[in-house]
């Protein structure tokens, strides 16, 4: 089959590298060039880097306005599109004979949109998935082929669940292509609308942690918001980002001593009063429950875990977290 393939980031390149192996790709559609890091340095997208290595045509168009005639005379069979970046225009849907098909990271219709990773995670979704869908106009509405699903983990964060899907996705697209090359007249399922939600994009102001919200749903955000934008709170006038934490649980500590004045600090403090400090992590009162701050960050400095971010750096007992 004649593949065309469109994709920019990280997640788009499992697919791109198993259609390589299954498929003729006829080219390769990506973002331009961007300047990042520290050094402002123009850097290639990943698919880019990943098709030159596999020797296939790469475009890289700022609008896909004024595209059409080129992809059609790319002459490709159907087109895959996985996170690329820009809307494509129905005089473009409508080229490939089999049409246009995308992976979307989530169990469609349940988070729609651009940042369906983070949102599962953030509301507590006890699995996610990838959803093999045939595109058109509306923002992620098509009719779905198929989709796989993945439970979601305590300890998933948006980076390792990415990464799961991503593989899952490489697995969706092969399979879909093959049912379409022995039956292209293959129907998908439409999408049943009511049950829609969005996921909408992130932005940086979500990373600062509301303590008066629950353990629960701050350990979500952090987890959610791994490896981009990182939760983060104030001691004093230090900014820490933590990249993991727990939820406190009342049977992990003993009755006795020490536990017992800290149980009695914890149920008095307001949220974002530290209530206690060990090796594993600093104990923050919430607005329900109490959550360990287990691996920070300082500014200028690398994430570790607080047994090494204590030293030199002094917080304690009481100090309030904003």
């Amino acid at each position: 089959m004649r593949v065309l393939f469109a994709g920019t980031p990280d997640f788009a390149v499992p697919p791109l590298k198993a259609l390589a192996q299954e498929h003729e790709i006829v080219g390769v559609y990506t973002q331009p060039d961007r300047r990042a890091g520290r050094g402002k340095k123009l850097t290639p997208p990943p698919v880019k880097v990943v098709a030159q290595e596999l020797g296939i045509n790469v475009y890289q168009p700022s609008t896909l306005k004024d595209q059409a005639h080129d992809i059609e005379e790319l002459r490709a069979d159907v087109m895959v599109v996985v996170a690329y970046g820009m809307l494509l225009p129905q005089s473009i849907l409508d080229i490939p004979k089999l049409g246009c098909i995308n992976i979307h990271a989530s169990l469609l219709p349940r988070w729609r949109g651009a940042a369906p990773i983070h949102r599962a995670i953030e509301a507590g979704d006890n699995e996610s998935g990838v959803s093999i869908m045939r595109m058109e106009l509306g923002l992620d509405t098509g009719p779905v082929y198929q989709m796989l699903r993945t439970p979601i983990l305590d300890t998933d964060t948006t980076a390792s669940l990415h990464d799961k899907l991503a593989v899952l996705g490489a697995q969706g697209i092969s399979e879909t292509l093959a049912m379409l090359a022995s039956t292209p007249n293959l129907q998908p399922i439409p999408q049943e609308d009511s049950q829609a939600c969005y996921a909408k994009k992130l932005q940086k102001a979500e990373a600062n942690i509301d303590w008066q919200s629950s353990a629960q749903d701050i350990h979500r955000a952090i987890r959610a918001f791994i490896p981009f934008p990182v939760a983060q709170c104030k001691h004093n006038d230090t900014r820490i980002r933590v990249w993991q934490a727990r939820v406190e649980h009342n049977d992990q500590h003993n009755t006795s001593g020490n536990d017992l004045d800290n149980k009695s600090l914890s149920n008095k403090a307001k949220p974002g009063t530290v209530t206690n400090i060990d090796d594993t992590g600093i104990t923050v009162q919430c607005g329900q429950g109490s959550l360990i701050l287990e691996i920070l960050q300082r500014d200028g400095s690398k994430a570790m875990p607080y047994s090494e971010f204590a030293n030199g750096y002094g917080i304690s007992i009481n100090d309030q977290l904003s």
